[in-house]
């Protein structure tokens, strides 16, 4: 193919860039090829430096910008660039709003097919004041090449750590707790955690700060079960006005999972408290909580009012956390049910019911994708529909889902459409899953009336969305006499059993059936994430490894060009694609 053998690693090439990739790459093209470039945004002209080519794309490094884009900004943060947690921060922050629109919009579309996208999107909901609006940080530990201890954050793709403590999107107060914390283990000779051998006790420090209460919490994570001269540490950060938290949490585990499941109260209490509303939380360090909360206001209220309650429904609230939209949702409707994993959540969920007078709402501890299907089952073997308050389990009026970025389980969904509820309120952190849930809804019966994304993390890529469906129901009824049999006017039974037979579902394809025929046609295995990744390319479904939609967390090589084509053999084999 003409061009695709003219760059090669290494080139340098003036380039235009014409769009943005859903990762914030810029996207330009030279000798007919299409080149990602990290740090570009669109209208620059730039000058990079080929890093990678792929059959029909490749990847290059700015090097200099030529001609700045009307579109570009001053970044606020110095290391921006090699920290890459901001991938959008040299872009104008009215340009990311409308970067993220477009990345909703082309999901929805794509992934989605909802042909009608533009009618039931609603203008993107963005922030006054789009820095420093982060109540929660998670700082690596470790030394530079010198031997210095440094906190900071991981460079893209990366566990270099990029020396930063003073982040433009988290608490001004995080610099200074850094600060106390890396002169306490140089003074005492407390070492930082070492990857690569396993050594070191100091992993994280992990801040949080009430929005609203204005207390902070400090919690360090170790690889051990004590933390030598541990007063002395105490007393520093005690004389920071607004804390109320130390602790430390446990993981010495050879893992990339930050958080161990133990935690060492040092001193105060294991928990800050905030409020969204008027409705009071407890958090402890291992809560999942949304990081900001101007924000989560206006996703929640968006929520609440997608959901359309007047007191009378019935709710399921799925991967619900500590119950932060549970109660929002509580005051509103008659009876409210909470599904989350964690039962360390569901334990503060069931406080902060206590904590705010909620009693008609109630937790479950368990996998949504089970809980919810359990509860559905029990009508099948006659037992109660029914709790005490008269509430119907089985059949709610509104299922509320807030899942993680992989989204959610084939068999959640199944058992939401066989439950029927008038209304689904999707809330979602990751557009891609959502959009391949959606199309599943829509096809089992359901439509999507509103969309609504809000821009809950801006610099960044990140776009939280809330989506309201509702169950179609038939305009009409129409009676149609149909006689069976031979003759005129009867319809021959033989032809519908032909009819059955050509529109019977075909076999659902799995994973496992993809690679038993790479295996068998060409002698070698390949990995279901290069599996998910030519899907995700196909713009196809993944259920069988939806955590292969997730972006890997050790890095991993993409397929070879022989796989990629060994797996698109086998999509064709089983009728996916054509």
């Amino acid at each position: 193919m003409e061009g695709l053998h003219d760059l090669k690693k290494g080139d340098l090439l003036q380039v235009k860039i014409l769009d943005m990739g859903v990762d914030g790459a810029g996207i330009g093209k030279a000798a007919g090829v299409t080149l990602f470039v990290k740090d570009a945004v669109i209208g620059d002209e730039v000058l990079v430096k080929v890093m990678r080519m792929k059959k029909h794309y490749g990847y290059a490094r700015l090097m200099e910008i030529l001609t700045p884009s009307p579109h570009r900004t001053k970044p606020l943060c110095e290391c921006y660039r090699q920290c890459g947690g901001c991938q959008l921060q040299a872009l104008d922050y009215k340009d990311q709003l409308e970067f993220k629109e477009k990345k909703v919009l082309d999901n929805l579309k794509r992934i989605g097919g909802l042909s009608d996208a533009e009618r039931v999107m609603e203008p993107m909901i963005g922030m006054e004041e789009p820095f420093f609006y982060r109540n929660k940080a998670q700082f690596p530990i470790g030394r530079d090449k010198e031997g210095k201890i440094v906190a900071g954050f991981y460079a893209s793709r990366s566990h270099t750590i990029i020396p930063n403590r003073k982040c433009c999107l988290g608490a001004a107060v995080n610099e200074q707790i850094l600060d106390i914390v890396v002169r306490f283990m140089e003074k005492y000779g407390i070492s930082p955690y070492e990857e690569t051998t396993g050594e070191g006790l100091v992993r994280h420090v992990l801040i949080r700060t009430g929005f609203f209460s204005k207390e902070i919490m400090v919690c360090l994570v170790i690889n051990g079960t004590r933390l030598p001269f541990s007063e002395k540490l105490v007393e520093a950060l005690c004389r920071i006005k607004g804390m109320v938290s130390i602790t430390l949490n446990v993981n010495q585990k050879n893992t990339n999972v930050i958080l161990g499941e133990e935690l060492i109260l040092l001193w105060g209490r294991e928990y800050i408290t905030d409020s969204i509303g008027d409705i009071r939380y407890q958090i402890s360090p291992l809560s999942f909580y949304q990081v900001n909360p101007v924000q989560t206001q206006k996703l929640y209220r968006t929520a609440l009012e997608y959901a359309g309650l007047t007191g009378q429904e019935t709710v399921w609230d799925l991967y619900c956390g500590i119950g932060t939209i549970s109660l929002f949702l509580a005051r509103e409707a008659k009876k409210v049910y909470g599904v989350e994993v964690v039962e360390k959540a569901i334990e503060n969920a069931r406080h902060n019911a206590s904590w705010n007078g909620i009693d008609n709402v109630e937790f479950f501890a368990g996998r949504a994708e089970e809980v919810l299907p359990e509860f559905y089952g029990k009508a099948d073997d006659g037992s109660a529909q029914k709790d005490g308050d008269g509430a119907d389990m089985r059949h709610p009026d509104v299922i509320v889902v807030d899942p993680p970025r992989k989204g959610c389980d084939e068999r959640c969904l199944e058992t939401i459409v066989r439950m029927q509820p008038g209304r689904v309120v999707y809330v979602s952190c990751d557009s891609a899953t959502l959009a391949r849930d959606l199309k599943y809804l829509c096809g089992n019966g359901y439509e999507v009336q509103r969309v609504q994304p809000v821009d809950m993390f801006p610099q960044t890529v990140g776009v939280e969305t809330v989506v309201m469906l509702s169950h179609k129901k038939p305009d009409s009824v129409i009676n149609v006499k149909v006689e069976f049999g031979e003759g005129e006017g009867k319809v021959p039974l033989d032809n519908i059993a032909k009819r059955a037979e050509a529109y019977k579902p075909k076999e659902r394809v799995t994973y496992k059936m993809i690679n038993g025929y790479i295996e068998a046609k060409y002698g070698f295995k390949v990995h279901t994430a290069y599996i998910a990744e030519v899907k995700r390319e196909l713009g196809l479904p993944m259920y069988d490894a939806s955590n292969a939609v997730e972006e890997l967390k050790q890095p991993r090589k993409h397929p070879t060009a022989e796989k990629v084509e060994a797996i698109k053999d086998a999509l064709k084999h089983f009728e996916i694609i054509k």
